[in-house]
C-alpha cells in the first residue's frame, strides 16, 4: 500500500476503504465519486503511520506485558503512550514522503493555498472484503451503499463517533504542512484519547491514524445539519449554522442560529441570536490558528440563513442519506458566492427510547419547531458560578434533592406525590458542561404540588430569571389555592419558634463536627450523619423564602398603592434591625483589619503585598501582639468557611488556607473602615428611608402598616442571611470531609494528587472506602472530567436561560439549545434591571469576572459582575456602587448592598459585556439604571455620588422616573 493516497494514484481505490484512510475520509471519497461538492483531497493511509511510528519504535520501551489481551497495567500503558507521542512528535516524515506530500499540496491548492490537515483513528483491520468499508458496507467500489451500524469502534462510526479524538489544524500553508501531519500522527496517543479509549475498553496502544489533507475552502458561513430528529428519528431537518468557518457551529464557539425544516411541506422555521462572534483566520493574517471574529454589525441581526438556503442545506442532506441509506449529520460551509461545500457527513445516532407519559414534551410546538426543556441559572450562579467539578455538581444534587423533599414534606405535599416525584427531585439541578443549571421543567411541577405557590408563583419567576416560553403553564385552582392559606398562616406564625430552633440545632452540629476523628470511618460517619439530618431539617429555611416573598408582594402592593412609589422604596426599609450571621463575619474582619490598622509594621507588611503566609504566621504567632493574633484566630475559628464561591468544594477557604485572609483584609486597613462607621453608616441609611415614608405617607396608620411589613421583611431576610451562612458550613464541612478523603486516596496511590478528588463525586470518593464504588480506575476517571472541566472553563459561558430539544441525550442536545431572551431588551445606553439599594453614584467601571481579583483595585470603583455570592463581600465593601447581571431584591447581592449602603441595581441582562471595563457609568439604585456616560472633562478616576442621593434616594431625569 502506498503512503499517499489520491485520486489519481493506483491505490486510488483505497481512498474509499475506512481500514486505510478512515471512516471520515472514506465517506468523502464516496461523496466525491457520486458527485457532491466536496473539497479535493489527499490521504497519508495509516499504513503510513505505522511506518512512522515503527521508525521511532527503538525509542520507545518495551509494551507492557499483557497489552494484546487487555490485561496491561494501565499506568505503563500511559507512559508508553506518552513517550510514543513525544517521539512521534519529535521524529519528522521521511524527506522522500515530505517531498511527494509539498508536491501534492501544490498540485491541489497552489503553492501559497491553505489546506485543513485533519486525522482520523481508523478501524481494526477485517479479512473479510464485505466488511472491511465501514463508509459503505461493501468492497470499495464507485456503487452507494450503507452503513453498517455493527461495525467495530473507530473515529466517526456509526457506533461511536467520538472515540479518535485526534487533532485537526486549519489554515495551513505550505511550510506548516509537515508539522501538522506529524502532529496528526501524535495526537494518536494524546493524554485525552489514551483515557478515552481505556474507558471503551480498547488497547490504547493499539491507535492507528490516517491523516487527510484538503482544500481549506473560504466559507463566509457555515452549518451542521441533521435529517432527523436526533430525539427519536422523525423526519424533520435540523440546521445549526453561524457566520466564519464550522469549527464556531460545532465547538460552540460562535453564535448560533437554528432552523427547522418540515421536509413535507417545505416549511422552515427559525430560532435566531443576536450574533456577535464568528470563527475564521485573523484579519491580515496568511495561515494560522482560527481565531474568534466579531461578526459585522449588519450581519449580527439578520438569520444566517433565509429560507431558500435553508431549503438547499436540508436538500443536501437528504441526498447525502439517500446515498448512504441511514440519517446522517453533516457539515458544511458557503462561500461568498452562494456555493456550498460538504466537508463531513457521518451517520447520525438517534435516540431509540419511546416517548412516555413522563415526558410530557413529545409531541411537536405549535410552530413545528421540537419540544424543549428550559434550563436556567439566573440565581444558582451566585452559589455556583462559572464551571464546577463533579464533586460540587453531586454535593449540590444531593442538597436540593434533600433540602426541597423536606419543604414539600413541611407544606403538606402527601409522601405518595413525593415519591411519585422522587425522579423529579433527582434531576432538579443538571450538569451543563460544567455550569449547574435549574432544570425548570421540574421545578414547575414541583412548586406546583403546593397550592399555595400560586401566591408568589410571579415573584418566584422573577427571582429565578424565568421569562418567555420558560414560564409555567400550569396552574390550580382558586379554591385549592384559598383552602391552603390556613396552612400557610400557621407556618407562618410558628416560623420564629421553628427558625430559633433550627439555628440551635445547626449550632449543636457545628460543634459537633468540630471533635470528629481523622479516620475515613469516622470522617464517613460525620458526613453521612450530618446530611441525614440536615434532610430532615433544612426545609424550615426554604418556608423562610415563600414566606418571605409573600411578604414583600404584600408590602410592595401596599406602598404602591398608598403612595405610588415603586418596590425599591419598600426595601430600603428593610436596612438595620438585629445583625446576621453573614453581617457578622462582614464586621469580624473590620474588626481584625482595625487592629492591624493600629499597629505602624503590621500595617506596613499587609498594605505592601509581603508574603501573606508570613505575615500571618507573624500575626497568628503574637508577634504584633495577642489581641490581633487572637482576632485573627477566632476569624478562622468562626468564619473561616466563608470565602469566594464557598460552595463550590474544589475551591479553598480560609480553613485550609488561612493566610488567605492577609489580602482580603487590605483594603479595609488602606480604607481605614472602622465597624463604628459601618454600624453608623446602617443607622443613618434606615433613619433616610424612613424619612422618606413619612414624606410619602403622612397617615400615621398606613404608615405603621407598611413599618410591619417591613420590620416582618427585615426579619425574614436576617434569617435567609443566618440559614445562608450555616449552608457555608454545611458545605465547609463536606470540603473538608472530602479533602481529607482525597489524601488518603493521594497517599494509597488510588489517586495522584488530594485534589484530585474534586473530579471525582461524593459517591464514588465514599465508594472507594466503603466498597460501593463502581469506576475501578479512579485516577483515569478523574483526568478525563478534569480535562472537560478545563476545556469548559475556557469557552464562554451559556446563557442565564435557554431551551434545548426534548427527549435526547443532553450533549446531543446543547449543540441545538437556543437561548430565551427577555422581551424587554434595554438597548442603547441606559441598561435597566431591578434598583435594591437606594443611590445615585458616578464613577468607573470595574468589570470582574473573576472574584479571585485583588479588592484593592475595585476601591471607588463601581463592581460590574455576572453574579456575587457572599465571599465577594470583601470586593463589594472596597466599591462605591455594583451592577450585576442576576439577583431579585432579595438575593446575597441586593441585601449586602442596603447593608453596606452601596447604591446597587441587579438583573442587568449582559451587563458584563454592555459595560466596559473602565467606563465611566451612573447608576441609580432606585430607579434600577445604569447610565454609560460620555467621558469627563477632568480627571476623575474615583466616584462620586449625585448630590441629595444619600437624603433622598436619587436626582433623576423623567425618563427614569417614567420606569417606576
Amino acid at each position: 500500500m502506498a503512503d499517499l493516497l489520491t485520486a489519481t494514484t493506483a491505490d486510488a481505490a483505497a481512498l474509499a476503504d475506512a481500514a486505510q484512510v478512515g471512516n471520515k475520509f472514506a465517506r468523502q471519497e464516496v461523496l466525491r465519486r457520486a458527485g457532491f461538492p466536496v473539497p479535493g483531497f489527499f490521504c497519508l493511509p495509516a499504513t503510513a503511520f505505522d511506518r512512522a511510528l515503527d521508525a521511532v519504535r527503538p525509542l520507545l520501551p518495551p509494551l507492557p506485558p499483557g497489552t494484546a489481551d487487555g490485561h496491561a497495567d494501565s499506568s505503563a500503558a500511559d507512559d508508553w503512550c506518552a513517550a510514543a507521542h513525544r517521539a512521534l512528535t519529535g521524529g519528522g516524515i521521511p524527506e522522500a514522503l515530505a517531498a511527494r506530500i509539498r508536491r501534492e499540496f501544490t498540485a491541489l491548492v497552489g503553492a501559497d493555498g491553505l489546506v485543513a490537515v485533519r486525522a482520523c483513528v481508523v478501524p481494526p483491520a477485517t479479512s473479510d472484503p464485505a466488511t472491511s468499508n465501514p463508509a459503505t458496507n461493501a468492497p470499495a467500489t464507485d456503487a452507494p451503499a450503507t452503513d453498517d451500524p455493527d461495525t467495530a469502534i473507530a473515529e466517526d462510526s456509526a457506533v461511536d463517533p467520538f472515540a479518535g479524538m485526534s487533532d485537526s489544524f486549519l489554515y495551513v500553508d505550505r511550510d506548516g504542512l509537515g508539522e501538522a501531519v506529524v502532529r496528526c500522527w501524535a495526537s494518536a496517543f494524546n493524554p485525552q484519547a489514551v483515557r478515552y479509549r481505556r474507558f471503551r475498553g480498547l488497547d490504547p496502544t493499539a491507535a492507528r491514524v490516517a491523516v487527510g489533507i484538503q482544500r481549506m475552502v473560504p466559507g463566509t458561513r457555515s452549518f451542521v445539519a441533521f435529517t432527523r430528529d436526533p430525539r427519536d428519528g422523525a423526519r424533520r431537518h435540523l440546521i445549526a449554522a453561524a457566520h466564519g468557518i464550522g469549527e464556531g457551529v460545532v465547538q460552540e464557539k460562535a453564535d448560533v442560529d437554528h432552523f427547522f425544516l418540515d421536509p413535507g411541506t417545505g416549511r422552515v422555521t427559525a430560532r435566531t441570536v443576536h450574533k456577535r462572534w464568528s470563527v475564521g483566520l485573523p484579519e491580515g493574517a496568511a495561515s494560522g490558528a482560527p481565531v474568534l471574529l466579531p461578526v459585522p454589525p449588519e450581519l449580527a441581526g439578520p438569520p444566517v440563513l433565509d429560507d431558500d438556503e435553508a431549503r438547499a442545506v436540508a436538500g443536501l442532506a437528504a441526498r447525502v442519506e439517500e446515498l448512504f441509506g441511514v440519517p446522517q449529520d453533516i457539515e458544511g460551509t458557503i462561500t461568498p458566492d452562494g456555493t456550498v461545500h460538504l466537508v463531513q457527513a457521518r451517520p447520525l445516532v438517534t435516540a431509540d427510547t419511546p416517548a412516555t407519559a413522563a415526558t410530557p414534551a413529545t409531541a411537536d410546538t405549535p410552530d413545528g419547531s421540537p419540544p424543549t426543556v428550559h434550563w436556567g441559572n439566573h440565581n444558582i450562579t451566585e452559589s455556583f458560578p462559572g464551571t464546577s467539578g463533579a464533586l460540587t455538581y453531586s454535593q449540590s444534587r444531593e442538597f436540593y434533592r434533600r433540602s426541597f423533599s423536606d419543604l414539600y414534606r413541611r407544606m403538606g405535599v402527601p409522601p405518595r406525590r413525593l415519591r411519585e416525584n422522587a425522579h423529579r427531585l433527582d434531576r432538579m439541578v443538571g450538569y451543563l458542561e460544567g455550569q449547574v443549571y435549574y432544570r425548570l421543567d421540574d421545578w414547575h411541577e414541583l412548586h406546583g404540588q403546593m397550592p399555595m405557590f400560586e401566591l408568589v408563583r410571579h415573584q418566584w419567576e422573577a427571582s429565578m430569571g424565568i421569562t418567555g416560553p420558560a414560564r409555567g403553564t400550569r396552574r390550580r385552582s382558586p379554591l385549592r389555592v384559598a383552602a391552603s392559606v390556613p396552612r400557610l398562616l400557621w407556618r407562618t406564625a410558628a416560623h420564629p419558634w421553628q427558625v430559633r430552633g433550627f439555628l440551635r440545632w445547626w449550632d449543636r452540629q457545628t460543634a459537633e463536627i468540630d471533635t470528629v476523628g481523622d479516620t475515613p470511618e469516622e470522617l464517613i460517619a460525620l458526613y453521612r450523619r450530618v446530611w441525614e439530618r440536615a434532610g430532615e431539617q433544612w426545609g424550615i429555611t426554604l418556608v423562610n423564602g415563600l414566606i418571605a416573598l409573600l411578604v414583600l408582594r404584600s408590602g410592595t402592593a401596599l406602598l404602591r398603592r398608598w403612595t405610588g412609589l415603586g418596590p425599591q422604596v419598600f426595601v430600603s426599609l428593610l436596612v438595620g434591625g438585629k445583625e446576621n450571621r453573614s453581617l457578622q463575619a462582614v464586621r469580624a474582619a473590620m474588626a481584625l483589619a482595625e487592629l492591624v490598622g493600629k499597629d505602624p509594621e503590621l500595617r506596613r507588611a499587609v498594605l505592601d503585598g509581603e508574603d501573606p503566609r508570613q505575615v500571618w504566621a507573624d500575626l497568628t504567632a503574637g508577634r504584633h501582639g495577642t489581641a490581633a493574633a487572637d482576632a485573627a484566630r477566632d476569624y478562622v475559628a468562626r468564619y473561616g468557611d466563608r470565602a469566594l464561591h464557598d460552595l463550590k468544594l474544589e475551591e479553598p477557604t480560609p480553613r485550609q488556607r488561612p493566610w488567605t485572609v492577609v489580602p482580603l483584609i487590605r483594603p479595609l486597613v488602606r480604607q481605614g473602615t472602622t465597624v463604628a462607621a459601618n454600624r453608623a453608616e446602617e443607622r443613618a441609611a434606615a433613619g433616610r428611608a424612613r424619612e422618606r415614608l413619612r414624606a410619602a405617607c403622612p397617615g400615621p396608620v398606613r404608615r405603621g402598616v407598611l413599618l410591619a411589613h417591613a420590620a416582618l421583611a427585615r426579619d425574614l431576610a436576617r434569617v435567609r442571611e443566618d440559614t445562608r451562612f450555616c449552608r457555608t458550613q454545611l458545605f465547609g464541612m463536606s470540603r473538608e470531609v472530602m479533602w481529607r478523603l482525597g489524601a488518603e486516596l493521594a497517599r494509597t496511590g488510588v489517586l495522584d494528587d488530594p485534589l484530585d478528588v474534586t473530579d471525582l463525586t461524593v459517591d464514588e470518593v465514599i465508594g472507594a472506602f466503603d466498597g460501593t464504588g463502581t469506576v475501578p480506575d479512579l485516577r483515569a476517571q478523574a483526568a478525563l472530567r478534569r480535562a472537560d472541566r478545563l476545556r469548559w472553563a475556557g469557552t464562554e459561558q451559556r446563557p442565564a436561560l435557554l431551551g434545548v430539544p426534548a427527549g435526547l441525550p443532553l450533549t446531543r442536545a446543547l449543540p441545538y439549545a437556543v437561548p430565551v431572551r427577555d422581551d424587554g431588551d434595554s438597548g442603547g445606553r441606559v441598561l435597566r434591571g431591578i434598583g435594591s439599594s437606594g443611590g445615585v453614584v458616578r464613577g468607573r467601571a470595574k468589570v470582574v469576572l473573576d472574584p479571585g481579583t485583588d479588592p484593592d483595585p475595585a476601591g471607588d470603583r463601581i463592581l460590574v459582575a455576572r453574579e456575587t455570592d457572599p465571599g465577594w463581600l470583601f470586593l463589594m465593601m472596597s466599591a462605591k456602587g455594583m451592577v450585576v447581571e442576576r439577583g431579585t431584591l432579595l438575593s446575597h447581592t441586593a441585601i449586602t448592598g442596603r447593608l453596606l449602603g452601596v447604591p446597587t441595581v441587579v438583573a442587568v441582562p449582559d451587563a458584563t459585556k454592555a459595560v466596559p471595563d473602565g467606563a465611566w457609568i451612573e447608576i441609580d439604585g432606585n430607579a434600577g439604571t445604569v447610565r454609560l456616560l460620555p467621558e469627563p472633562s477632568g480627571p476623575t478616576d474615583t466616584a462620586e455620588r449625585t448630590p441629595g442621593a444619600e437624603r433622598y434616594g436619587a436626582e433623576r431625569t423623567d425618563e427614569a422616573e417614567n420606569d417606576d
